[in-house]
């Protein structure tokens, strides 16, 4: 196994509770359904020793041991969905801004000359980038 960039005890505190609490409601699943943890180790694939290190919050466990045991308590809800581009505001954020940013007349572009409705236009494009089965079914 290669050697972690950064260390655990290096991450933010707030990544460091997060994972925490993950755990803390992993074990609060597995008790709720009367299931032990050697149940569930078995069940993920690993040891016992290491579902404990899960329920404890451990960020050294392998983020798959995390995400399958999310999987065991709810598989209808897709974990990468989290960071789905279209839930990614920031980034969002920043493509619109840099959209409706004005045009420099050093480009050779009036700004006079560009349509009021320019913006909206390029906003509706990336929309449609972003969410291809929206586009189809407005047409």
């Amino acid at each position: 196994m290669p050697k972690q960039v950064t260390p655990p005890a290096d991450y933010p505190r707030a990544v460091l509770q997060q994972i925490e609490l993950l755990g803390q409601h992993i074990a609060i699943a597995r008790k709720r359904r009367g299931e032990t943890q050697a149940e569930w180790a078995r069940r993920l694939g690993v040891s016992q020793p290491t579902m404990a290190r899960i329920e404890r919050g451990d960020p050294s466990v392998a983020m798959a041991s995390y995400v399958m045991c999310m999987w065991l308590v709810n598989p209808a809800v897709a974990v990468a969905d989290l960071v789905a581009p279209q839930h990614d505001s920031a980034a969002l954020e920043r493509e619109v801004s840099r959209v409706r940013k004005p045009r420099s007349r050093a480009a050779g572009v009036s700004l006079l000359a560009a349509p009021a409705a320019a913006p909206q236009g390029a906003a509706a494009g990336l929309a449609a980038l972003l969410n291809p089965g929206a586009s189809k079914a407005a047409r």
